[in-house]
């Protein structure tokens, strides 16, 4: 997976810098999902044109057929650092031979059941371990870990506080 220092990823880096230059509006967009149930716990996500599965292990009331919400949300972590990643590697002309990301949780489930008010109902801890080789040294891997720490946005969603508005619609 040798970085490819003449990928497009630069060039849509600088194509937005242009675009929020010429106009700061540029620089938001605007995310949607919807879903509705699927199954005795599951649900059906869709994004734009994407349909996502989710559901839960047979022990969470569910038939296993999808990874369930927790494990969706590492997914996303771990593919928004993958791409992360390689888009820093390039922009800092880092070269990467080999990138692998693995991502794992501990969730006490007595916050969602309700059996503990104390216990917050998602992860307790997220622990993500990146694998990394490459001609580079362990100072620029370490230089490009930064700037993806930094600019990573799955992240941001788990370190940083995020205001959340719900709205209930009722007949």
């Amino acid at each position: 997976m040798t970085t490819d220092l003449s990928t497009p990823l630069n060039d849509i880096g600088d194509a937005t810098a242009q675009a929020v230059a010429a106009d700061p509006a540029n620089a938001l967009v605007v995310f949607r999902a919807a879903g509705t149930p699927d199954g005795t716990v599951g649900s059906t996500i869709t994004a734009r044109k994407h349909t996502v599965r989710v559901d839960e292990p047979p022990t969470l009331g569910g038939a296993d057929t999808a990874a369930n919400p927790v494990e969706v949300y590492l997914a996303a972590l771990i593919s928004c650092q993958v791409v992360t990643y390689r888009f820093w590697a390039q922009r800092l002309g880092i070269t990467v031979d080999e990138l692998a990301v693995a991502a794992e949780g501990d969730l006490d489930v007595r916050g969602f059941f309700g059996l503990d008010d104390s216990v917050r109902a998602g992860f307790q801890a997220v622990r993500v371990t990146v694998r990394i080789s490459g001609p580079e040294t362990a100072q620029r891997y370490a230089e490009l870990q930064s700037a993806v720490d930094a600019h990573c946005p799955v992240l941001d969603l788990s370190t940083a506080t995020t205001p959340v508005e719900t709205t209930l619609i009722t007949n």
